[in-house]
């Protein structure tokens, strides 16, 4: 065998790839605790359209089926929990809760890395209340 060290080194570099989903939590550590977020006031006794769990895991998902299904099939109701029927809206629905991207939404983001293009056509919230006052004060 004339290439006996490049197979040994091309069969060690291929085991730790492949090794490596099980071996990284160990060497590189474990991520840190998740962010805490500003949840929505319960006194006005409002619930999310769906479940904690599932909008933790797919709101995303969730969003853009509304999105495609309003700008698309001019859908724009939705029925949530229980039901209960909602507008499908980011503004006018999710953010009349979660008043504050930066104390709710870009925590969770942040933390995992990730930047939706959500803002590029939404606006935030609390540039929406400033504009209104703004307005409201001419």
């Amino acid at each position: 065998m004339y290439n006996a060290g490049k197979v040994i080194i091309g069969i060690l570099i291929f085991l730790g790839l492949f090794t490596y989903p099980i071996w990284s939590p160990i060497v590189l550590g474990k991520a840190g605790p998740p962010p805490q977020l500003e949840k929505p006031d319960p006194a006005k006794g409002k619930v999310c359209v769906e479940a904690t769990d599932y909008m933790r895991s797919t709101h995303m998902s969730l969003l853009n089926n509304w999105r495609d299904w309003v700008v698309r099939d001019g859908n724009r109701i939705y029925t949530g929990l229980e039901g209960k029927k909602y507008n499908m809206s980011l503004q006018n629905t999710c953010l009349d809760c979660h008043k504050s991207r930066e104390k709710f939404c870009d925590r969770c983001h942040n933390y995992v890395n990730v930047s939706p293009r959500c803002w590029e056509c939404h606006i935030e919230p609390e540039y929406k209340q400033q504009q209104a006052v703004a307005w409201r004060s001419k």
